[in-house]
């Protein structure tokens, strides 16, 4: 416990070095982000001019991480997140580089991320075996399939749900807390809980209202991988039902939206994902990822209680 300790306290330490560096970067290189022309409309110019890339300096952290300790497990670890966070820096590029909202197209970016959560899913089987729970067993075909569909939806829920300033990096926080409680038990390795908790800590400083960096498609890519990857490092990929709480609501404001305006002709909020909704409401941007942060906190510990009990009467 006092390696992931040291673990987490220099993870903090280089992210919040590291981004005052990388803000500086940016900010001389001018690497911000033209808004949708779609979107809410609130503090367009100060979003507009808000460092867009912070999500880089995940990687660089994981990156030292795993130099620390080279060795496979560690490897396996953080390669997921990084091939996430790869798929989002791709993206985040494409925009800066064409002065662009837009970035990869839907179809492209979901084919870059079938790839990288199939052959994670893949090695992270053969490798140590994939559980959905301790002592449920599951056929290899549907727990490959269900980690695959879980990299791809994380990565895209965390994505949608960044919209606001401290909303995903918050919610990441707490939905680490979640799976390293349902997680925690003989032989379970923190030290990569402590780097991430680490890591979101330091990157909160500079993301909570008003946020000096953005994490960009490269970090909500990242974050949606590391969940992931910790959900099968503690053999817990359920715990991601109760972990994702605010992040699978998002996901599905957006697909209901859709799907009503597609079918229907009509909208059922005033804007998609659900955070805009409110803001639109005329909830401040801190009130609404305040009460946010509460209900996944919430949310995430009552399906976590439920997900527990049933474990129990089961005898799992």
């Amino acid at each position: 416990m006092g390696y992931a300790v040291a673990a987490g306290v220099l993870s903090f330490l280089l992210e919040v070095l590291l981004q005052d560096i990388w803000i500086r970067v940016q900010r001389k290189r001018r690497v911000t982000q033209l808004q949708k022309s779609y979107g809410v409309g609130i503090d367009v110019e100060v979003k507009a001019a808000t460092p867009m890339m912070g999500g880089v300096v995940f990687m660089v952290v994981a990156l030292a991480a795993c130099l620390v300790r080279r060795d496979s497990e560690s490897l396996f670890f953080w390669s997921l997140p990084a091939g996430c966070g790869l798929i989002g820096f791709m993206d985040d590029r494409l925009k800066f580089v064409n002065r662009s909202s837009e970035g990869f197209s839907s179809l492209r970016k979901l084919a870059a991320q079938t790839v990288v959560a199939l052959l994670w899913s893949l090695w992270a089987f053969y490798r140590k075996g994939l559980f959905l729970w301790p002592g449920l067993d599951c056929p290899p075909w549907a727990a490959v399939s269900l980690t695959v569909l879980a990299v791809i939806g994380m990565m895209n829920a965390v994505n949608i749900t960044d919209g606001l300033d401290g909303l995903a990096g918050g919610a990441f926080m707490i939905s680490l807390v979640v799976l390293g409680n349902l997680a925690a038990r003989p032989g379970f390795d923190f030290s990569f809980f402590a780097v991430l908790f680490g890591m979101i800590g330091g990157f909160l400083l500079c993301n909570v209202h008003p946020a000096l960096t953005f994490m960009g498609d490269t970090g909500s890519h990242f974050l949606g991988g590391a969940l992931v990857a910790l959900a099968i490092q503690g053999g817990i990929l359920l715990g991601l039902a109760a972990a994702g709480f605010i992040f699978g609501l998002e996901l599905l404001s957006s697909a209901l939206q859709i799907l009503a305006i597609r079918k229907f002709k009509k909208k059922i909020f005033r804007m998609a994902p659900l955070h805009h909704h409110f803001q639109l409401m005329g909830w401040d941007e801190t009130t609404v990822t305040l009460r946010f942060l509460v209900c996944h906190a919430l949310g995430s510990a009552f399906l976590a209680g439920l997900i527990v009990m049933a474990s129990n009467w089961l005898g799992k």
